[in-house]
């Protein structure tokens, strides 16, 4: 049995840069880093391909032939011949449709185990093209540190080793569709959005550097999905108000928003007060790199 994890992608920035002519697809500029923890998933290799879910947000995650899991597994299986395949175990505990790319996690580490029972190399490039045809976030969550990626999503930056980040993640238990937020701004095939530059982030940067750039940059969908799902307000608001707090920005197309905080004590402590008072909220304090 092998066993790996897949965190949360949070998307500390995520810029869009226009609309394109040929696929329609939105182009986009988003700084992502992972959580330490989130879903596990284990695979029992040499049996036939199946699924098993379980877990607190199993039933809105489903077991069934779209699962991202065996959409990832039939892909690689497409480009590797005679690929051994198996029984895959996913325990789901991220939010479901929450912005922080739980099912794109689950299908990167589909992938991952199966090039561990498969003897495949990590950077073998036919991973990459199976976690491209899965879907737009999976690729950047093949290797879960911190980096940019851009494009559709298909373009996956090289990793920067930034600083831990102490956070708080809260997702307020609605659920945002992609679609729609992404339909609220309006860009045509072809048009290109306003906005200013995506801020440098360098390799290697101090806390303190990166804070002050981090607070440059935006999330393009902010305003959309906070109209989808107003409650998205509430919980920015909710995080500015804690102790220790030095950034909130909603992540993905949402609801989940993180904040960012100057220590993991800190962080700790905001995410107690605030669990306590929104007792109906998914809110988990964690580390982002």
């Amino acid at each position: 049995m092998l066993t790996t994890r897949a965190p949360a992608k949070i998307n500390l920035t995520l810029h869009v840069l226009g609309r394109r002519a040929g696929d329609g697809y939105h182009e986009l500029e988003s700084l992502v880093a992972f959580t330490g923890a989130g879903d596990a998933l284990s695979l029992e290799p040499g049996s036939p391909l199946s699924l098993e879910v379980d877990g607190p947000t199993a039933q809105a995650a489903g077991a069934g032939p779209d699962n991202l899991v065996l959409r990832a597994a039939r892909e690689l299986f497409a480009r590797v011949p005679g690929l051994t395949l198996g029984a895959f175990r996913l325990t789901k505990r991220l939010p479901v449709a929450a912005g922080i790319g739980g099912g794109s996690s689950d299908a990167a580490s589909a992938l991952r185990l199966l090039a561990r029972a498969n003897g495949l190399s990590p950077d073998d490039p036919r991973l990459m093209e199976a976690a491209r045809a899965t879907g737009s976030d999976v690729p950047v969550c093949l290797n879960p540190l911190a980096r940019f990626m851009r494009g559709a999503g298909e373009d996956v930056g090289a990793r920067l080793n930034l600083p831990p980040l102490p956070a708080v993640l809260i997702n307020p238990g609605v659920a945002v569709a992609t679609k729609p937020v992404f339909a609220r701004l309006g860009l045509a095939p072809g048009e290109r959005a306003d906005g200013a530059a995506h801020p440098a982030i360098e390799p290697g940067m101090e806390r303190e550097a990166l804070w002050r750039a981090l607070a440059k940059g935006r999330n393009d969908l902010e305003d959309a999905a906070a109209i989808e799902a107003p409650i998205i307000g509430d919980v920015l608001a909710v995080l500015a108000g804690a102790r220790g707090f030095k950034l909130a920005r909603m992540s993905g197309s949402g609801a989940t928003c993180f904040g960012l905080f100057t220590t993991s004590r800190a962080a700790v402590k905001a995410s107690r007060a605030i669990r306590a008072a929104h007792p109906g909220w998914w809110v988990k304090a964690a580390v982002l790199r």
